[in-house]
C-alpha cells in the first residue's frame, strides 16, 4: 500500500476549513491544515543564505503529526530536522495578521512548549528518538508508547545458514563510522578475497558508507558490482547479472535500493551485513536469497546499534549479546 497510487515525495497542500467547505489549495497563510512532505516543505524554506525562502507560516501551529516517521530515514532525515529547526520562529512580517487574535502566549515566543506533537513510526530508532527529546518540548509533558517485547526478525529465517554477529568495539559515537570501516577493510574484508568466498554480497544501510567501500573498492582494484537508489534500470540489470555469472567478486547493495525496489538478487553464495539494517524485515528478506550449500552470513554491530539488534535477534537476546565477553555469536537456523 505504501508505494500505491502517486508516490511523489515531494508535495505541499494547504486545506481551508469553513463551515460547510473545505477548500484544497489554499494559501499556507489562509489554512487551517497543511499537508506535507519533508522534502515539500524544505524547497519552500530553503537554505541559509538564499534570497527567497518562507517559514513564517511554521511559526503558529497548534498541532503537527509526523506520520510514518520510518520512512523518513529511507529519503533524507535532515529534510525532517530542517523543517523542525524552523518551527516558531519570530515572523519576518505580518501578513496581514489580526493582532487582537494572537495569542500572548505566541507573541512570548512560546510556542514550542504549546504545540502538541504527534510522531508515529513502526519502530523506534535512534533519529526518532532524538527528534522525540530535542523538539517535544510540550509543557504538560510527552508520553512514549513502544512495543513490550520483540520476539526477532531472525525467527523469519528460513534458509539454513550459519549467521555469524560481531560485535565491533567503539568509545564514542563520533568515531563510530571510522572504527567500523576500519574495522571492515582490516578484519573482515580479507576473508572474503579468496577464491572460496566468490559471489559475496555487501548489504550496506548507509548511502554514504556504500560511497566509501565502493572507493576503496575502486582504489584496491577489487572485482565488484555496485547497486544503489541511484542507478540506473540498465545499470541494475547489467550488475545482477554480472554477479550471478561469477563474473564480480562483491556486489555492493544499498539498503534504500533494496526498500524502494525490492530486488531480487540471484547467484549470493555469501552475505556481509556492514550494520545491522534499519528495517528488521530485510534482514530475513536478504538472508533467504542465499543459494548454495556452503552459504555464509556476517552481521556487524556495535552496542550503538541496540535498537536495530533488538529488532532483528529478539529482545532477550539483544542484551546478552551487547553484555558477553566473546564478541562473536553464531546463531542457526531455527534456534
Amino acid at each position: 500500500a505504501m508505494f500505491a497510487g502517486n508516490i511523489d515525495d515531494c508535495f505541499r497542500l494547504g486545506l481551508a476549513v469553513g463551515r460547510n467547505t473545505v477548500k484544497l489549495y489554499s494559501e499556507f497563510y489562509k489554512s487551517d491544515i497543511i499537508l506535507a512532505s519533508p522534502l515539500g516543505l524544505r524547497t519552500i524554506i530553503g537554505a541559509e543564505g538564499e534570497k527567497k525562502r518562507d517559514f513564517d507560516f511554521l511559526s503558529s501551529l497548534e498541532l503537527l503529526v509526523v506520520d510514518q516517521a520510518d520512512v523518513f530515514l529511507m529519503q533524507n532525515w535532515e529534510h525532517l530536522t530542517h523543517v523542525f529547526h524552523h518551527l516558531h520562529h519570530q515572523p519576518q512580517d505580518s501578513h496581514g495578521v489580526d493582532f487582537s487574535r494572537v495569542r500572548l502566549w505566541a507573541l512570548n515566543g512560546w510556542g514550542q512548549y504549546y504545540r502538541q506533537s504527534l510522531v508515529f513510526s513502526s519502530f523506534p530508532t535512534p533519529e526518532i528518538n532524538a527528534v522525540f527529546k530535542k523538539y517535544c518540548l510540550n509543557y504538560a509533558g510527552k508520553v512514549r508508547v513502544s512495543e513490550p517485547s520483540l520476539e526477532g526478525s531472525v525467527r523469519q529465517v528460513v534458509t539454513q545458514v550459519p549467521q555469524l554477529f560481531r560485535r565491533i568495539q567503539v568509545s564514542s559515537f563520533s568515531n563510530l563510522p571510522d572504527i567500523r570501516f576500519t574495522y571492515f577493510i582490516e578484519q573482515v574484508l580479507p576473508e572474503y578475497r579468496g577464491e572460496l568466498m566468490k559471489q559475496t554480497a555487501i548489504f550496506i544501510p548507509s548511502y554514504f558508507d556504500f560511497v566509501r567501500i565502493r572507493n576503496y573498492m575502486k582504489k584496491e582494484g577489487l572485482s565488484f558490482a555496485q547497486i544503489c537508489e541511484y542507478s540506473k534500470t540498465s545499470d541494475i540489470s547489467r550488475a545482477r547479472t554480472l554477479f550471478l555469472q561469477g563474473r564480480r567478486h562483491f556486489l555492493l547493495l544499498t539498503e534504500r535500493v533494496h526498500f524502494f525496489r525490492r530486488l531480487w538478487v540471484k547467484g549470493a553464495h555469501h552475505l556481509l551485513f556492514f550494520s545491522l539494517p534499519t528495517y528488521p524485515e530485510f534482514y530475513p528478506e536478504v538472508v533467504n536469497l542465499l543459494e548454495g550449500g556452503g552459504a555464509t552470513c556476517t552481521v556487524l554491530y556495535t552496542h550503538y546499534d541496540s535498537l536495530s539488534l533488538a529488532r532483528v535477534v529478539g529482545g532477550d537476546r539483544a542484551p546478552r549479546m551487547l553484555e558477553a565477553e566473546d564478541s562473536s555469536c553464531m546463531l542457526v537456523t531455527g534456534e
